[in-house]
């Protein structure tokens, strides 16, 4: 795979039983690159460790007066300067290659698992995480699937120059091949301490970073309350935090780095000790000393790469950790589906509550618990984040249909919709039927002065269409983003159509005309509200209300709201002594109030509530 070839026709099914098995997973999948840069880092690692033969030669070619042999060496010389070259250009394009495929690969496997999941992936894990797994810890994780390939051949280079040394000049060569291990796993002790810090800091980094992704999001509550300062402090402690978490990491680093440099001085200044008693002894030649003098001095090149890998995979291992808990995350149901990719048609049900929503016909839904709302809603959709029994649309279960023939069948709308960056044409080009138009859907969730605002805020854009909404509309108030939301949904024209209180924050005079203009595009559709405002309820054919996860009432708002209690509870807000009075109220009715004027303070205060709902 090249990058010009990206993204993947497919990511592939990743091993993601742990942080080390997806590592694994992937180098499995990059075989050829990974070859590929081998080959040229043996090419690049070979050619800089042969340069001290080379030298060596040179320099006894010189004191014994061999024309020929330095002629020979400077041939082998220039042949080592171009693998060098050669060997540089191609391992470094080699193992970037394999940097941004690996990265690309996990960023579009994180990518369909977060389409997978929808919605219910930030419910499991934090958005900050998400943001954080997705961008930082994608290019750790490139960062070591590459270095795997730069490490094996550094290390095959420096077991080919220790045998090589050995054969040359067994006496200088076996204290070069008993130094050089203990110089690699030297390092080893410190490992553990160095990892433990990074864990650390990448725990504290993804704490402010889940900090920060909360504050912007809430920016304009926290200045409408003028908490600006409170989360300010909050981000400057996590922010501190960080700081002092990374100091402490690279404190560590430091120290490994030290003795990186440490030990091989010492390792030289030995072998030159050493290698001087035996030249002044005739156990070896000059060219020879000079030999392992530069072996050692170039060694500690591909020897860094030891402290690479240590620190890429200290880095990587818990990012890898991170990004293989959100690709393990799963959906209780087979998304794939068990029947044919047919989309049904029919009255909509849920086994579960009973709740029955007829084809063609508008039903509102009344349930006194917002998170239970949002549960139901969701199932209707089929292939829910919750295991449970599914909802059948024509008596078809939807959780046996393929995701996408689902979410054709049923579209959900949950009540804190989300508006991408972009144009209004950009924002309603969605999958759709064709039979509700733009215009429409915009004109029936009464967006005209979004439109307005949308166009003066954008001098350069003639047509509304072209206005640029920014990142998550919040440059628009949350009425504006809730109706253009709503218009995006009627635009495509679902056959069951499920909205999740879609009017909680417009004022009354337009929450009214949204729901005639609501009912009367959906004329003909399946259309489930999740609603307890009256405007709404009193438009719909239908009426339920769920409680504790039962359908108890069915009827229509005005019947409902005379003759079932819990109902009107929902709906008015009443309190128990305002159900107290209108039971008072009732029974003065019917026996006759002791005091007329307590009669009709009772009665009053009966009327007032009818008629706020």
């Amino acid at each position: 795979m090249q990058i010009q070839d990206l993204p993947y026709p497919d990511p592939g099914v990743p091993d993601a039983r742990s942080g080390p098995r997806f590592l694994w997973w992937l180098f499995r999948n990059q075989l050829g690159g990974q070859f590929k840069a081998l080959a040229w880092g043996l090419v690049h690692f070979t050619s800089v460790s042969s340069l001290p033969f080379c030298v060596g030669l040179a320099i006894q070619a010189v004191v014994d007066r061999s024309g020929g042999r330095l002629a020979l060496a400077g041939g082998l010389m220039a042949l080592a300067g171009t693998g060098i070259a050669l060997g540089d250009t191609f391992l470094h394009r080699s193992a970037v290659t394999n940097w941004i495929t690996a990265a690309a690969r996990v960023q579009q496997l994180l990518a369909r698992k977060a389409a997978l999941l929808g919605s219910a992936l930030t419910r499991r894990v934090a958005a900050g995480e998400v943001v954080a797994v997705s961008t930082g810890d994608v290019e750790k994780i490139g960062w070591f699937v590459e270095a795997v390939s730069r490490f094996t051949a550094a290390a095959v280079t420096i077991v080919l120059v220790c045998v090589g040394l050995v054969l040359y000049q067994p006496a200088l060569g076996v204290v070069v091949a008993v130094g050089l291990p203990v110089l690699a796993v030297a390092v080893l002790p410190l490992l553990p301490r160095a990892t433990r810090r990074a864990d650390f800091q990448r725990e504290k980094a993804g704490r402010a970073t889940e900090l920060a992704s909360d504050t912007v999001a809430g920016l304009r509550v926290l200045r409408g309350i003028g908490g600006e300062e409170l989360f300010l402090d909050r981000y400057r402690r996590a922010s501190q935090e960080v700081r002092h978490a990374a100091v402490r990491s690279a404190r560590m680093w430091a120290l490994i780095a030290a003795i990186q440099v440490l030990l091989p001085g010492l390792l030289l200044i030995t072998v030159v000790w050493y290698g001087v008693h035996l030249a002044r002894d005739g156990r070896i030649t000059v060219g020879e000393l000079v030999t392992a003098y530069s072996s050692i001095m170039l060694l500690t090149y591909p020897l860094r790469h030891f402290e690479e890998i240590a620190m890429a995979y200290s880095f990587s291992r818990p990012s890898a950790r991170r990004a293989a808990g959100v690709l393990s995350l799963e959906r209780p149901t087979d998304t794939d589906g068990s029947r044919a990719a047919e989309v049904p048609s029919g009255d909509l049900y849920d086994p579960a509550t009973g709740l029955l929503a007829p084809a063609g016909r508008f039903t509102a839904v009344v349930c006194g618990d917002p998170d239970a709302a949002g549960r139901l809603a969701e199932r209707l959709g089929g292939h829910p984040s919750q295991p449970g029994t599914s909802v059948r649309l024509g008596g078809v279960p939807l959780d046996e249909l393929p995701l996408d023939t689902a979410r054709t069948a049923v579209l959900v709308q949950d009540k804190d919709p989300v508006l991408l960056s972009g144009t209004l044409r950009e924002l309603l080009d969605v999958p759709h039927s064709g039979a509700v138009g733009s215009a429409e859907a915009l004109a029936a969730a009464q967006c005209d002065d979004v439109l307005a605002a949308l166009a003066q805020g954008s001098l350069d854009a003639a047509d509304p269409m072209d206005a640029l909404i920014t990142e998550r509309g919040r440059s628009l108030s949350g009425g504006q983003r809730q109706r253009l939301a709503l218009a995006r949904s009627l635009v495509t024209d679902p056959e069951v159509l499920v909205l999740d209180e879609p009017t909680s924050a417009v004022d009354s005079h337009t929450e009214a005309r949204i729901a005639g203009g609501l009912k009367d595009l959906r004329a003909g559709r399946t259309t489930v509200v999740f609603t307890s405002s009256p405007l709404l309820l009193d438009r719909a054919d239908r009426v339920v209300l769920v409680h504790e996860g039962d359908v108890t009432a069915v009827g229509v708002h005005r019947e409902l709201l005379h003759k079932e209690p819990l109902y009107r509870a929902v709906v008015t807000r009443e309190t128990d002594e305002e159900a107290a009075l209108r039971d008072a109220a009732r029974e003065g009715r019917d026996t006759g109030p002791a005091s007329p004027v307590d009669a009709l303070e009772q009665i009053d205060a009966l009327e007032e509530i009818e008629e706020s709902a």
